[in-house]
């Protein structure tokens, strides 16, 4: 007769590992629920501000049931113009992927940063400073066949921004100043001295204030035949997105500045080089988000003019806390806001809606996805004790 004790249930080791799949179920759950959540309400905005809605309610009192009606019509014809608009054909699907290729690319710039503990508000003039490079060198530049011209034209774009973003890096390692302040400074200057770029040495003959044509040489190559411009740009973002995550989360270089993010104080007692940390993460940060400045120019508009950057470098914050810092999550954020403003366009034309509307959705998904505590509320989730002290920067006491 055995006397080996009988197991009831799973052992410790099973049990966690069930544990853990479920937290990172719950977990990714989280981000998908304020999506959602965001459209409900989004919902509801729209609701407010169609006029047939509000004809009829004030017909209420004949036909009650045509408020309901003139409801669902205003949403169903909103939402699927929108994502007809980004999801619909071929066309619409290329339209969304290169609208999410520089958010990748500055996403990834800001997360970054985070990181390392650094909050980096300047990638919009980092991306419009690489932009600049860019484009001069693919226009100034002659006589280089297509793939190398492309490849300095590239470079020239990551090494302006980040130069441009090691100025605050360095600051801050030898003097302490704090990068949000020097960044934002540095956006000005950036917005200044392109003006000035476009109005006078870089203006092109003749016309109003753009920059020459970008040689056919220096293009970025498109994955498919016209009328589809999805280029190689994107797979680069895709290859920059994985490069980030071995350089983060599989090498030396990563845990150094993970460490400095986490507590820059406990790293310099640990032997880490603090202030080289810095100024390298910021070089990085700055080298991606001119990646994005390039990826636009090169891939896209073939040159550059007043406002060029339409805002992507304030998106890219939002997408960096959308995706938790995670190389992976800001994909899949940058992914929806370029299938945001891709159906935009549609939604405005088709439904009559406001461009302004995926807007506010766009901020409301953001302000769920910081309202964890309230989506998992909603939701009825339990906390999984992740994510919620995630580290994103280490704030303006430093």
């Amino acid at each position: 007769m055995s006397t080996r004790p009988e197991v009831q249930g799973d052992t410790p080791a099973v049990s966690g590992k069930r544990r853990g799949v479920g937290a990172w179920v719950q977990q990714g759950a989280v981000p998908v629920l304020a999506v959602v959540t965001g459209l409900l309400v989004g919902a509801i905005i729209i609701i407010a501000t169609d006029q047939n809605v509000i004809d009829a309610w004030a017909r209420i009192g004949s036909q009650p049931g045509a408020v309901f009606v003139a409801m669902w019509q205003s949403i169903r014809q909103a939402y699927q113009s929108l994502f007809e608009g980004a999801l619909g054909s071929s066309y619409a699907i290329s339209e969304s992927l290169v609208a999410a290729t520089p958010y990748i690319f500055g996403g990834l710039a800001v997360a970054v940063g985070f990181r390392a503990g650094l909050f980096n508000i300047g990638a919009e003039g980092q991306i419009l400073m690489g932009a600049l490079a860019s484009v001069w060198v693919g226009y100034a530049v002659h006589g280089l066949p297509l793939g190398v011209h492309t490849l300095l034209a590239l470079l020239a774009g990551a090494a302006a921004g980040g130069l441009w973003a090691a100025i605050p890096g360095y600051l801050k390692a030898r003097t302490g100043a704090h990068e949000v302040v020097n960044t934002i400074m540095l956006n000005y200057v950036a917005f200044r001295l392109s003006d000035w770029l476009i109005n006078g040495p870089m203006k092109r003959p003749g016309w109003s204030p753009i920059t020459p044509e970008v040689l056919p040489s220096a293009y970025l190559p498109r994955l498919f035949a016209e009328p589809l411009r999805l280029h190689v740009g994107f797979l680069l973002a895709l290859a920059a997105a994985v490069a980030v995550y071995y350089l983060l989360f599989r090498s030396t270089l990563g845990f150094e500045l993970r460490s400095v993010g986490a507590n820059p104080h406990a790293a310099r007692v640990a032997g880490m080089a603090v202030g080289r940390a810095y100024v390298l993460a910021m070089l990085l940060s700055g080298g991606l988000a001119g990646l994005a400045g390039s990826s636009q120019v090169l891939g896209v508009d073939h040159w550059v003019g007043q406002g060029f950057s339409a805002g992507y470098g304030f998106d890219s914050i939002a997408l960096a806390l959308l995706g938790k810092s995670h190389p992976a999550g800001v994909v899949a954020a940058a992914l929806l806001f370029g299938v945001l403003r891709s159906g935009a366009t549609r939604m405005q034309s088709v439904a009559g809606i406001p461009i302004d509307i995926v807007t506010i959705i766009q901020a409301l998904v953001i302000a769920f996805v910081a309202a964890e505590a309230l989506v998992r509320g909603l939701y009825r989730l339990r906390s999984t004790g992740w994510g919620s002290a995630e580290l994103f920067t280490r704030g303006w006491g430093r």
